[in-house]
């Protein structure tokens, strides 16, 4: 890797992993990725940890006609986050966060479906979390996440990515254990412009990285789904 730049998403974690060192070779660990892009990268990490990988599944509700304003989140293990000011300035009815959450819900399914067809959801109290993605720009939807894990009691959460904003970084800072992000550049721009191969993750990937994990380091306990 150069000063500012990763050449992919499995350079990027590699990178990663060797900046969390100090996490590696414990028994309370859990290394868990965002879906897609996250995923390849939290691989190299748990790997690199000789943690259990799995996934942190969770989908952004967007205010209605605004979506990209998250009004709350969906989460892995039947989990939803609200924030009631957003809901109650952007006046967004009952009805309307139902409708929303039944949408994402259909998706966080989907995926819960090809994840994790045989497996339970990852043991979370107690344990130190390391969420990872490929990047953060908003940072809307991992601070979802941060917020669904908080509710399963787990002793730290830590944030790590490769490339992360200024604004973002400042937010989600103070709401964790650890804050771990290789590059955090004025000139953000977009997380693909800070790798030299950025292309879509698939769900196949997705699974196939899982399975491999599992078969390094089968997952120490989970919960039905």
């Amino acid at each position: 890797m150069n000063s500012t730049r990763f050449l992919n998403r499995t350079h990027a974690g590699q990178a990663l992993a060797n900046a969390l060192t100090r996490y590696a070779n414990q028994d309370d660990v859990l290394v868990l990725g965002l879906p897609r892009g996250g995923v390849p990268i939290a691989y190299e990490v748990a790997r690199k940890l000789a943690a259990p990988l799995d996934v942190m599944l969770v989908r952004k509700l967007g205010v209605p006609g605004w979506e990209e304003l998250a009004m709350g989140a969906i989460a892995s293990g039947g989990v939803q986050v609200l924030n009631q000011d957003v809901i109650r300035s952007a006046m967004v009815s009952d009805q309307e966060v139902a409708a929303a959450a039944a949408t994402q819900l259909k998706e966080l399914q989907r995926r819960e479906r090809i994840y994790r067809p045989h497996r339970g959801h990852p043991h979370i109290q107690n344990q130190t979390v390391i969420l990872v993605d490929d990047g953060i720009a908003t940072g809307s939807t991992i601070r979802a996440a941060v917020q669904a894990l908080r509710k399963q009691n787990p002793d730290r959460i830590v944030i790590a990515v490769p490339v992360a904003s200024v604004e973002a970084s400042a937010r989600l800072r103070p709401l964790v254990d650890d804050y771990v992000a290789l590059l955090v550049p004025a000139d953000f721009r977009a997380v693909g412009h800070w790798y030299d191969s950025f292309p879509q993750t698939s769900d196949a990937e997705v699974t196939e990285l899982l399975e491999k994990a599992a078969a390094l380091t089968p997952a120490r306990e989970s919960t039905a789904p």
